[in-house]
């Protein structure tokens, strides 16, 4: 699990002063990599005996387990510059094998335990992913309610049961109408699955499960850019293959 996704899952333990503390460490990463705790402590004007708290309460068992992780993380590069079918290869196979290493087990639990299924996109490229999603997993009689306008999301919430899962599609994370409805869920104790880019943002925060992309900037030709968002797709399609054979594991069990 990477950083961002550890701030965002620990996020409602974290304060003010631990928050100052994983910006500078976000905005520094190579830089905090080098640090001795002291350092660190007195770049972030805070106490070495704070900045080790900080450390577990990601679950880390000190400063060293912390450091290690800063140093062992790799994230994929944000732009390309190269060659733009080169470069785009190189970030499709970095991004699949990065989604298939990952741990979708909570979410698949939820999916496989949930009397219903809703996805609220935030944005046009979301609801294709939404409607992808809805397809593949169709095809294990898995059906998705997609919620289409705040009028309908708004009549849906309050409907939701615990027995119900509830998934956004959120590039930022931040819209005030996914963060509102997020919130409200919370409140009711409805299970919620976020799907957003990998950094830290508050519907990640309010969400009980969150999966990540990340998406990437080429540059074309000239000043003409061109943003990927296929890390969408490729997770849903990943999510639904480790579905598939977290099924048929179970099946086998079953019968055995």
């Amino acid at each position: 699990m990477q950083l961002e996704e550890l701030v965002n899952t620990h996020r409602k333990i974290l304060n003010p002063t631990d928050m100052a503390i994983w910006k500078f460490i976000f905005n520094n990463r190579k830089k905090s990599a080098k640090m001795s705790v002291k350092e660190l402590a007195k770049n972030c004007a805070v106490s070495s005996a704070t900045l080790v708290r900080f450390a577990q309460k990601l679950g880390f068992r000190g400063f060293g387990e912390l450091k290690a992780a800063i140093n062992f993380e790799k994230p994929l590069p944000a732009d390309y510059k190269d060659n733009i079918f080169k470069d785009l290869k190189q970030f499709y196979d970095r991004t699949i094998e990065n989604l298939s290493n990952r741990d979708f087990e909570s979410a698949i639990k939820l999916i496989v335990n949930s009397t219903r299924i809703f996805a609220f996109p935030s944005g046009h490229v979301q609801r294709n992913v939404v409607q992808e999603m809805r397809r593949i997993f169709l095809e294990s009689k898995i059906f998705i309610y997609e919620i289409v306008g705040l009028g309908e999301l708004d009549s849906v919430i309050d409907t939701l049961t615990e027995d119900d899962i509830f998934i956004f599609i959120s590039l930022s994370g931040e819209s005030p109408v996914v963060i509102e409805a997020a919130q409200r869920l919370k409140d009711k104790g409805i299970p919620t699955i976020s799907i957003t880019q990998l950094s830290e943002n508050t519907l990640a925060g309010l969400s009980t499960i969150n999966l990540y992309i990340s998406p990437a900037t080429f540059q074309v030709q000239g000043d003409l850019q061109f943003k990927t968002l296929m890390p969408f797709f490729m997770l849903v399609e990943v999510l639904y293959l480790k579905y598939r054979i977290f099924f048929e594991e179970q099946q086998e069990e079953e019968h055995y």
